[in-house]
């Protein structure tokens, strides 16, 4: 016997909203419900018939999945009468139908094939002169390879890998779970759709196995701290002729004993003499670059004063410009004297300074007595 429509079970339009048919639902739910019918076997159909019906129009997918293709969505595990074909290749089970409909996936099922080989990291620590210049230099990296006596396949010299039973080939499998099928990775050749039944025996059916491998790397002139450097396909192989990872190459740079780095610029402190601060002079400094260079100290140069040297930072990663250089000069005290220069500051003391040699000094003190007398007032 023909299957009522669902819609004519619960006496709605096709067109019908939620709300309507939760009303239709629940009016015909009462009139019919076992309780109020003991015994009337039409009833009790009759109530499992709207149960039905309200279940699979009130879920969207299964709403849109009966309007286009009927009971035969929801029957015989998502296939209709005689194993329902669809014309112009549509999917059968539920699941491809949902993902016809809406658009899952695109309509293709997941191919076939192992898993690519994983990623690998590598940390590498350079000076800031080689960041500056940048370095090639060559490491050492353990890790898996396509094995040589089977060519990465796995299979013995000889044999081949024969197409998975479990899945045919297809490296997934599916099974029905309510309304829906699932699909998941074939657990016999776990996604590769072949399985080996003579395998290597140099790499046990792995097509790969584990060496040590010497790779060049270009650190380029302006590498930062941090920055990351891949390697195509220099990861581990892929299992049984899988495509292998990539190789991350994360730069450090190592700290200095002179200078600090701040992006492009190089920060360099610089003890001076506090007889040069005072007179005035010049300094001799290096630079990232391995030169030197001076600098001229005016007179009354004071501790923590900055001079700028434009054009003699770091370079700057894929660019031909370079960033500055400061200089943070540090008024040194001189310590150890001997009588005579104890003698000479003595002197210096003596001959007094009317408040403008010491201009910082007198005017930190000046406001330290305005403070003291307004705290007395």
């Amino acid at each position: 016997m023909a299957k009522q429509d669902f819609y004519e079970t619960l006496g709605v339009s096709r067109t019908a909203d939620a709300d309507e048919l939760k009303r239709a639902y629940r009016k015909l739910a009462m009139q019919y419900h076992p309780d109020r019918n003991p015994g009337d076997k039409s009833a009790e159909q009759k109530f499992k018939d709207i149960s039905e019906a309200y279940d699979i129009l009130k879920d969207e997918q299964k709403r849109a999945a009966y309007d286009r293709f009927g009971h035969a969505a929801f029957e015989n595990g998502g296939r209709g009468p005689g194993d329902f074909g669809f014309a112009g290749g549509f999917p059968g089970d539920i699941g491809e139908i949902f993902e016809h409909v809406f658009g899952m996936g695109g309509g293709r099922r997941a191919q076939a094939g192992p898993a690519r080989g994983s990623d690998l990291r590598y940390n590498i620590e350079v000076s800031l002169e080689e960041a500056y210049r940048g370095k090639q230099t060559t490491i050492r990296v353990a890790t898996l390879v396509h094995c040589d006596t089977c060519k990465g396949s796995g299979a013995e010299p000889g044999s081949r890998p024969a197409t998975c039973r479990t899945c045919q080939g297809h490296g997934r499998v599916r099974r029905q779970q309510g309304f829906f099928t699932i699909e998941q990775t074939c657990p016999t050749c776990q996604g590769a759709g072949q399985t080996i039944e003579k395998p290597c025996k140099t790499c046990g059916g792995q097509g790969r196995v584990r060496r040590e491998k010497t790779l060049s790397v270009n650190i380029p002139p302006g590498v930062e701290d941090g920055t990351r450097i891949r390697l195509a396909g220099e990861g581990e192989a892929g299992p049984r002729g899988a495509a292998p990872g990539d190789l991350y190459i994360f730069v450090a740079i190592g700290q200095h004993p002179i200078f600090q780095r701040d992006g492009a610029n190089i920060f360099c402190r610089v003890p001076i003499p506090f007889t040069t601060a005072a007179l005035g002079g010049s300094i001799e400094v290096p630079t990232v670059e391995g030169t030197r260079t001076r600098v001229t100290v005016p007179a009354g140069t004071q501790s923590g004063h900055q001079f700028r040297l434009r054009g003699k930072g770091m370079t700057v990663l894929r660019s031909p410009a370079r960033g500055d250089m400061y200089i943070q000069t540090v008024v040194e005290i001189p310590v150890n004297l001997s009588k005579r220069q104890q003698e000479l500051l003595h002197e210096f003391e003596k001959a007094g300074d009317n408040g403008k040699t010491h201009p910082e000094s007198e005017g930190f003190f000046a406001k330290v007595k305005e403070f003291f007398e307004d705290l007395r007032e």
